[in-house]
């Protein structure tokens, strides 16, 4: 998969994962990075799937609608690409946090729905569920920050509210923050963001 690697200064930190939106790049979530952990190590990887010439990590049949088989397959490629990328780099495979906004966030969270002790920690801005009916993996000890707008019109509330409790019933720890600005990555949840993510892995950074 496309991607940047780009090598931090404090190796006991958490790489981060960076996952962007519809249409992004692996070069648009990098100011993120510099914001939430600036020490990390960066692996920002670019999706695999083109839509309309948009970059995107899974298809989907409509907007909202996912194709639940691709999505599965792309959710197993993406997940033996982080394999295969602590190889290369050689950093620590379990000690990864997701940073994904919108199409990157629902791959991020499909990978929570599928494959335990893939990610240390997730910052998800605003995310769908991925895909429901299925047993989730055992998330106990999982800090999960979830970025939602109260009038986005793409994820509703409903959606928030039910991907929180999913979260919750596998035992993760979860942290919603509500913004009103819509579907729109704000640098307020973002520094909101950086915030949970110094309370939970400050003693790694």
């Amino acid at each position: 998969m496309k991607h940047i690697f780009k090598q931090g200064t404090n190796p006991n930190a958490p790489v981060l994962v960076l996952l962007h939106g519809t249409g992004g790049t692996e070069h648009d979530l990098l100011p993120l990075a510099d914001v939430i952990s600036p020490a990390s190590s960066v692996l920002s990887i670019r999706g695999n799937v083109l839509e309309n010439g948009m970059p995107r990590y899974f298809r989907r049949l409509a907007e909202g609608i996912f194709d639940i088989e691709d999505l599965i397959y792309r959710t197993k490629e993406l997940n033996d690409f982080l394999d295969q990328a602590s190889e290369e780099y050689g950093f620590d495979r379990r000690n990864l946090v997701a940073v994904g906004y919108s199409n990157g966030a629902n791959i991020a969270g499909s990978i929570l729905f599928h494959y335990a002790d893939s990610l240390k920690g997730a910052i998800l801005h605003h995310p769908m569920v991925p895909l429901r009916d299925i047993e989730l993996p055992v998330l106990s000890g999982v800090p999960i920050f979830i970025a939602a707008g109260e009038n986005d019109p793409i994820c509703l509330p409903q959606e928030t509210e039910e991907l929180n409790a999913l979260l919750k019933d596998a035992g993760a720890s979860v942290t919603v923050h509500w913004e009103k600005f819509g579907h729109r990555l704000t640098s307020s949840e973002v520094n909101a963001a950086a915030i949970w993510y110094e309370q939970h892995f400050a003693e790694l950074t």
